[in-house]
């Protein structure tokens, strides 16, 4: 694999050729575009381990959260960067820490003062233990939109179970297309376990109204208030999620010592985590993989050696118009922004284009541009655009 070569500090930087890699496990070819193809990488800003980047919906307003609990803005036009104050209190260790930013394509045109924000995050509970939240607020902001504050933050969604363990709080948003639900992911918090128990939600996806209460409809509805919320369960740690163009959910988790997963979500769907992975433990022991009847849903691909996903996109703009329909993830250990097909129900890895650094998060662009960030201290927020 071709990597990129190392990227200098310079906001403005020259086109870089990304050359693709076929996927080592398929031994596919590359498809969907052409490889070898050249664009510009420009490096847009520095931030503090940043952990989720989203435009406001209408804007070229970028908004970034900074795992230490730092929420900051950027006006891509000027490159002015600022704070926004009224973060919540985070507990800021291991895995935790602010997490994800959402905001409602219904109120794309309305000026940044005022609009809805969402905001996931880990909190502290008794007796050292931890867990993920979901809090919704309003943007209060000046008439150019870049100072800025949350108020009125209020939680509206908890994982049930606070653990003393620092990792797998997933707590990625995504609204569905009609903006009728919220759905979050929910990690099994490193205690595996609770994934196939339906009386808790950590290992699940989550469907609530916009208010965070249960969505009526859900599979488990009537069963009790936590199961009442529960979308999908059985999964590990989910760090992607978005839709495609035919309204389905899929979403990227990590395996365990390999078999990281990308599945279509479906309603009342068990994916068998911990009782089935086509990974191992950490320690060596062996998971079973998944076999024709098992009972649970197969992913629709997976990685060993694991990518590590950061993130996904499926990608729906112009600027790459060949890619359009693809998942786009922002790899980890992989430190590549790996390309993936879908096919109906199926999945394949077409292209990793490699980085010199761990990718935390991928967004698209207004222009169809697609902007990833860089895990860990100093880590960039880069545009990558056609030539």
């Amino acid at each position: 694999m071709t990597m990129l070569s190392k990227l200098s500090s310079v906001v403005s930087l020259p086109a870089f050729a990304l050359a693709s890699c076929a996927a080592a496990e398929t031994g596919e070819t590359a498809a969907n575009g052409a490889t070898d193809a050249a664009y510009t990488v420009t490096a847009m800003g520095e931030f503090e381990r940043p952990w989720a980047i989203e435009f406001a919906p209408g804007t070229d307003t970028l908004f970034i959260t900074e795992k230490s609990g730092t929420l900051k803005l950027m006006n891509t036009l000027s490159g002015t960067v600022s704070t926004v104050v009224g973060a919540p209190e985070v507990a800021f260790a291991g895995q935790g820490g602010l997490g994800d930013v959402a905001f409602l394509e219904s109120e794309a045109g309305m000026p940044l003062d005022g609009r809805t924000i969402y905001l996931s995050w880990a909190e502290g509970g008794d007796g050292s233990t931890y867990g993920a939240a979901v809090g919704r607020g309003r943007l209060s902001c000046d008439e150019a939109g870049e100072d800025c504050a949350v108020s009125d933050l209020a939680v509206i969604w908890r994982q049930s179970l606070k653990t003393g363990r620092r990792g797998h709080y997933s707590h990625r948003i995504q609204f569905s297309p009609d903006e009728q639900h919220m759905f979050i992911a929910s990690g099994d918090r490193q205690e595996l376990d609770p994934a196939q128990d339906l009386t808790n939600n950590l290992g699940t996806i989550v469907r609530l109204n916009l208010d965070g209460t249960p969505a009526a409809s859900n599979p488990f509805a009537g069963q009790g208030e936590v199961q009442s919320q529960i979308w999908s369960y059985g999964h590990r740690n989910i760090l992607g999620m978005d839709w495609d163009a035919d309204g389905r959910l899929w979403e990227i988790e990590h395996g365990p010592a390999g078999g990281d997963e990308l599945n279509l979500v479906r309603q009342g769907a068990n994916y068998g985590w911990p009782t089935r992975s086509y990974g191992d433990h950490y320690n060596g022991d062996p998971i079973a993989d998944h076999s024709a009847d098992d009972g649970f849903v197969k992913p629709a691909a997976h990685w060993t050696p694991v990518i590590a996903p950061g993130d996904m996109i499926i990608y729906s703009g112009e600027m790459f118009g060949p890619w359009q329909g693809n998942a786009l993830i922002a790899g980890l250990s992989s430190k590549a922004l790996v390309r993936v097909a879908i096919d109906g129900e199926s999945a394949r890895e077409v292209e990793r284009y490699g980085f010199d650094a761990r990718l935390r998060s991928v967004e698209q662009g207004p222009d169809g541009s697609i902007w990833v960030a860089e895990d860990g201290e100093g880590g960039r927020v880069l545009r990558i655009s056609a030539k």
